[in-house]
């Protein structure tokens, strides 16, 4: 018998080691292949078609307002010398809390958190709030970058489910029966994206009675929150900042309260009992610590930026508004009762429930198909049954009425038969 050794799965011919493949972790082990609709899209991109972008949610490619001004100050000659502040430059949070004290709210300076971005702000509450296999409750539908989220930290995700029927008010039941041994804590969207609805006061006090019971803390991402449809009704609760019963991380930021993605500054407004809210913004400074990812030039110039809101945000709020206004009024001329739009709060989208002569992919790849028009499929929100399209209310107002006429007549047409 030959004493050479045999070639195996771990030797080469030569008996050498075999070069062990590398692996990629789980947590990133997405789909990456292309969707049905990203090749119909490339499909008419290549064909040169004009295409009308209903999904545009970018407010630095809308033509709103002018922001250069803004950008400007970002030049503070003290930008070029580095202080690594883990929470954020003092007169920066100060400068947040002001934000929130102009809107009639009590924000501690000492308790903002100031992150590159809402989703930093996520991935950090994570890591605070969460052990590996917790859960966290996050309401549906919503916006799907917190299933990715919450991938990466190892944390699971349970839905409860907010009520079509009352307005997209939360399930308290649900979310109740949904609140096991290991969920850490409850994400509110508030208003929702992308339904626009914001909490009832009374749905507030209840979630932050169930929070309190159970130990849980309270996420309440609240981007959108300048941008309510008219005065809101005195039902609904404007804004969690500054709540003291429950522990209450408040999230937002530039990319929506001032249209500046590209600056990449938010913020987290810690609230609740006094010792538990304190013991919070400690940890999170050295979460924050680790990472020091906030741009010193954004801080400097942050006080200045804020200050300056209150145009920017009248010009978002109009282009909204108007959009809306000419979303209602195609649907009135010539839907026939095809289309619907849903009530919203707030926000810049608007769902329609349209026909259901074909699902959602399918008016998808045919509105890009015969009419040029790009709208986002209602399941990508999570929403509760088929036959939903959502639209972001950002666009040139010209472009977006003459392409709402058309979208609006072409689902008329289906259920027609033509």
């Amino acid at each position: 018998m030959s004493s050479e050794r045999s070639p195996t799965a771990e030797t080469d011919a030569g008996g050498a080691p075999a070069p062990r493949p590398l692996r990629f972790a789980a947590r990133t082990g997405w789909d990456l292949s292309e969707n049905r609709l990203a090749s119909v899209l490339a499909e008419a991109r290549r064909e040169g078609r004009a295409l009308v972008d209903f999904t545009e949610s970018n407010p630095t490619r809308c033509g709103i307002a002018e922001t250069a001004p803004l950008i400007a100050r970002l030049g503070e000659p003290r930008g070029a010398r580095y202080a690594p502040l883990p929470l954020g430059d003092a007169d920066a949070r100060a400068a947040v809390a002001r934000y929130y004290e102009e809107r009639g709210l009590d924000v501690d300076p000492a308790g903002v958190v100031l992150t590159a971005s809402t989703s930093e702000a996520y991935g950090w509450l994570l890591k605070l709030l969460a052990e590996r296999g917790d859960d966290v409750l996050v309401p549906a539908p919503s916006y799907p970058l917190l299933e990715y989220l919450a991938c990466l930290e190892d944390v699971a995700l349970t839905p409860y489910p907010l009520l079509r029927e009352e307005g997209w008010r939360i399930d308290l039941g649900a979310l109740e029966r949904a609140a096991g041994e290991r969920t850490r804590a409850v994400v509110l969207v508030h208003p929702n994206n992308p339904t626009g609805s914001f909490v009832r006061r009374d749905d507030a006090a209840a979630l932050e009675a169930l929070a309190q019971e159970r130990g849980l803390a309270l996420i309440v991402d609240e981007v959108f929150g300048d941008y309510a449809h008219g005065e809101l009704a005195p039902d609904r609760l404007p804004s969690f900042a500054g709540r003291r019963q429950a522990l209450t991380f408040v999230l937002s930021g530039l990319s929506k309260v001032m249209a500046l993605p590209q600056l990449k500054l938010g913020w987290i407004a810690v609230s609740g009992p006094r010792e538990l809210a304190a013991e919070a913004v400690g940890r999170l400074e050295m979460i924050a610590d680790t990472y020091l990812s906030v741009g010193t030039p954004v801080q400097l110039a942050l006080p200045e930026i804020l200050a300056a809101r209150a145009p920017v945000q009248r010009a978002i709020l109009a282009r909204v508004q108007a959009n809306l206004a000419a979303l209602d009024a195609a649907i009135a001329a010539r839907a026939g009762g095809a289309v619907r739009r849903l009530p919203v709060d707030g926000g810049w989208y608007a769902t329609l429930e349209v026909p259901r002569v074909h699902d959602e992919d399918g008016w998808v790849e045919l509105l890009v198909r015969d009419e040029g028009i790009i709208v986002h499929p209602g399941y990508f929100f999570d929403m509760p049954r088929d036959g939903f399209l959502v639209v972001s209310l950002l666009l040139d107002p010209a472009a977006f009425a003459e392409a709402a006429l058309r979208l609006v007549d072409r689902m008329a047409r289906a259920i027609s038969g033509g």
